[in-house]
């Protein structure tokens, strides 16, 4: 198989955004995508084209990503809608990255967009409740937060974790998300404003739930020979892995870990030939607080149980031993649920060529975590800068 590298990333603003459309915020993805290249590439280069959503909005499903391209001038390229839940867009870059290493293209375009603010309430809310088990939770009455909720709940319980390291995830997302342009939710937060804010779903409160966001991303993958021929840092995609699991919480044998994050951490370490220590960075799925911990865990970046003091040390904060969501992640910069997936591989790209809003300092290796629903489904890919040869 092919090397492949990110030349290009880019996102639309994440937040509310009542005149624009899945099209229009995936025109601004694209363009500013296009320009992170230096506008040296042509889009006629573009062989394939894979796009996530989960259509919670934006009147149009089946047919939304080859209207999209249409929409672009990408007329005639194959493209192909992915829908994973929340691991939507992070799946339309696994298979970018897929077509790329296999040969049968040397250019793909990945990414994701979605419209959540048009619906109501209640019709927002049955979209995110059929990402999860429908069934035996959803139609019980079970909402997403309450899913996490349970989570969240046993963690407490079996491990030395607080409600307060819960409030301290939403501290350190916000304070990153306020340096962020981009972020949907880009003010800061006090420690107090998070352990004081309305409950949603016992343990967890307002300040540890993502708002529900607009927002499109997109990334340009292309093999070592296309790679070669742009100038600054090379973004290489050094490893990938994913996994499904079960998707009811009553299907599991423990609430306190994702077993697919585990698995496709696993088999990324692996393929890029690293281990947690390595990394420089990681983006993680924060859809809720407890995400992040069990994240942690989950992905080897402490020991099982011990999420709450790599928060408490301050470990994964931007001059942490591994700053984590520097982006803001899904609580601040916000989780329009196609388009995730990808904005954190922005995240990484630009973080990798030294030019994020919160930069870490010298990295070489980062890492993206991207998990649909509560665990049905997750992608992880790990990032390399790196040198290619002209």
């Amino acid at each position: 198989m092919r090397d492949v590298y990110v030349i290009g990333a880019g996102q639309s603003p994440f937040g509310s955004f009542p005149d624009e459309t899945y099209l229009t915020l995936f025109e601004t993805a694209y363009e500013n995508a296009l320009e992170s290249v230096g506008g040296k590439l042509d889009p006629d280069r573009i062989d394939e084209a894979f796009l996530g959503t989960l259509g919670v909005g934006g009147r149009q499903i089946g047919l939304s990503s080859p209207a999209v391209t249409e929409h672009l001038g990408l007329h005639g390229v194959p493209t192909t809608r992915v829908e994973n839940a929340c691991a939507a867009s992070g799946y339309s870059f696994r298979s970018a990255l897929t077509a790329v290493r296999a040969g049968t293209a040397d250019v793909a375009l990945a990414g994701g967009y979605e419209v959540m603010t048009d619906t109501s309430a209640d019709q927002t809310k049955w979209w995110l409740g059929v990402s999860g088990e429908t069934e035996w939770e959803r139609m019980s009455g079970t909402t997403f937060a309450g899913v996490y909720a349970q989570m969240a709940s046993a963690y407490l319980d079996e491990y030395d974790a607080t409600v307060e390291d819960l409030s301290r995830v939403a501290v350190k997302n916000h304070g990153n998300g306020a340096k962020n342009p981009k972020a949907h939710l880009g003010f800061e937060c006090s420690l107090e404003d998070a352990n004081s804010a309305p409950g949603v779903a016992d343990p967890l409160n307002l300040y540890h739930c993502c708002p529900t966001t607009d927002g499109a991303s997109a990334a340009l993958l292309a093999s070592e020979e296309v790679a070669a021929e742009f100038d600054g840092p090379s973004v290489k995609i050094a490893g990938a892995g994913a996994a499904s699991g079960r998707v009811g919480l009553f299907q599991r044998e423990s609430l306190t870990s994702i077993p697919a994050s585990v698995q496709a951490g696993e088999e990324a370490y692996a393929e890029a030939g690293v281990t947690p220590d390595d990394l420089d960075f990681a983006e993680v799925h924060d859809c809720f607080a407890i995400a992040e911990l069990l994240a942690y865990d989950d992905l080897g970046f402490c020991e099982r149980g011990e999420a709450g003091r790599l928060l408490r040390e301050g470990v994964v904060d931007p001059d942490g031993e591994l700053p984590t969501n520097t982006s803001g992640g899904l609580k601040s910069k916000g989780h329009p649920i196609g388009a995730t997936g990808t904005g954190q591989v922005v995240e990484a790209f630009f973080q990798l060529r030294g030019e994020a809003h919160v930069q870490v300092d010298d990295p070489t290796y980062g890492l993206t975590h991207n998990v649909g629903g509560s665990g049905g489904g997750v992608t992880v890919h790990v990032f390399e800068r790196t040198e290619v040869d002209a």
